[in-house]
C-alpha cells in the first residue's frame, strides 16, 4: 500500500483519493509556481482538487526567519506569556512568533483582540483572538522539534496574498486549488481559487491531516473524487 495515498467518505457518502506529494526542500529561492506544477503539472485534470500547505507558500516569499534574527520587544515578550497553547502548535506563545504578530498587524488590534480574549475566556469562549487579529495571525507559527530542519528553528509568517496565489496555481494547472493551513486540531482555508471550495468541504476532505506534522515532507496533495 502506498503510504501517501488515502481515501475519506464525506458525511454526504461521496468519496475522495488524497494523494500526498513528496517535493525537495522549499526555500526562498523557490518559486511556489513552479515547485507545485513541477510535481503536480500534468498529472492532474481539471475536476482535481490540488491543496497546498501554506508553510510551503510563505517560505518561498521569503516570510520564515531564523530566530536567531528576530528580536523580540518588551511587548512582544510579555503578550506570548498570555496566549493559551495547543498541542498544534507554538502559535503566537513564544517571544519572537508575537513579534513577528506585531510587526504583521497593527499593534492596537493584536492589543483589542488580546483584550477582548482575556474578557471572554472565563465564559469559556475561544478563538476570538484570531478572529479579530485575523488569518493572516493565525498562520503565524514557530519553532518546534518535529518541523523539519532548518526551519525547526524558524519562526515564519503567513503566506502573503494567498487568495492569488491559489488563483495563479490554478490557472497553471488548469484545477481547483486552496493553500491552507492545516494541523492535527483543524484546518483553514487561506486561499483559494473557487469560492465552492468551502471551508466545511476542505475541512472534511481533509480530516486527519494527511500533511502530517513532522518531516514527511509532503505539502502537496492531490485530491480526486472516486
Amino acid at each position: 500500500m502506498n503510504p501517501y495515498i488515502s481515501s475519506v467518505t464525506l458525511k454526504d457518502g461521496s468519496q475522495y483519493q488524497r494523494e500526498m506529494i513528496k517535493t525537495h526542500l522549499v526555500t526562498s529561492n523557490d518559486d511556489i509556481v513552479k515547485v507545485v506544477n513541477s510535481h503536480v503539472g500534468g498529472q492532474v485534470e481539471s475536476e482535481d482538487i490540488v491543496f497546498v500547505s501554506e508553510r510551503i507558500v510563505a517560505i518561498s516569499q521569503g516570510r520564515s526567519f531564523p530566530i536567531s534574527t528576530i528580536k523580540p520587544s518588551k511587548m512582544a515578550t510579555f503578550l506570548s506569556k498570555h496566549v493559551q497553547k495547543t498541542p498544534a502548535g507554538i502559535g503566537l506563545g513564544s517571544p519572537w512568533t508575537m513579534e513577528l504578530a506585531l510587526r504583521e498587524v497593527n499593534v492596537f488590534r493584536i492589543l483589542f483582540a488580546a483584550a477582548v480574549a482575556a474578557v471572554t475566556r472565563p465564559f469559556g469562549v475561544r478563538g476570538l483572538f484570531y478572529k479579530i487579529a485575523g488569518n493572516n495571525v493565525n498562520a503565524i507559527d514557530g519553532p518546534t522539534d518535529n518541523t523539519i530542519a532548518p526551519y525547526n528553528t524558524h519562526a515564519k509568517l503567513g503566506p502573503k496574498n494567498p487568495e492569488k496565489v491559489a488563483k495563479e496555481l490554478a490557472r497553471t494547472l488548469n484545477c481547483r486549488v486552496a493553500i491552507v493551513d492545516s494541523n492535527d486540531i483543524g484546518m483553514n482555508v487561506l486561499g483559494r481559487s473557487d469560492k465552492n471550495l468551502t471551508d466545511e468541504f476542505c475541512t472534511e476532505v481533509f480530516q486527519g491531516n494527511p500533511f502530517g506534522q513532522n518531516d514527511e515532507q509532503t505539502p502537496i496533495a492531490v485530491i480526486k473524487k472516486k
